[in-house]
């Protein structure tokens, strides 16, 4: 899954003139897990365009995320920062919610989130 969540990624990034019908945007509820562990969380994520970019917002326990995403319908990418912590996240479509992957800066273990439609 990782490989072709890549792949779906690195396509939209070399295509600037994508139609965006059916994006991303909207409000989710969000489940995950942190890189290198089993423990899970949840929350909410905000999805919001910016022009040809995304606004994304993830409000999970009394933290806030914000993250700046490139993409399409089929799958999009949000690099984000929460006080001193920054990482990367590459998500693909499915149906009307989202399924990916994220890790810190530096990291060497991923996490994953699934969002779903509210």
């Amino acid at each position: 899954m990782l490989k072709t969540l890549v792949a779906v990624v690195a396509a939209l990034v070399m295509t600037s003139g994508l139609a965006f019908a059916g994006d991303p945007v909207g409000r989710y509820s969000v489940i995950g897990s942190n890189p290198g562990s089993k423990d899970r969380y949840a929350g909410t994520v905000t999805v919001e365009r910016t022009g040809e970019t995304f606004r994304v917002t993830w409000d999970i326990g009394s933290q806030t995320f914000i993250g700046t995403g490139i993409g399409s319908n089929k799958g999009f990418a949000v690099s984000y920062r929460s006080g001193s912590q920054t990482g990367l996240a590459i998500y693909g479509a499915e149906g009307d919610n989202w399924e990916g992957v994220w890790t810190y800066t530096g990291g060497r273990d991923i996490g994953g989130e699934v969002w779903t439609r509210r």
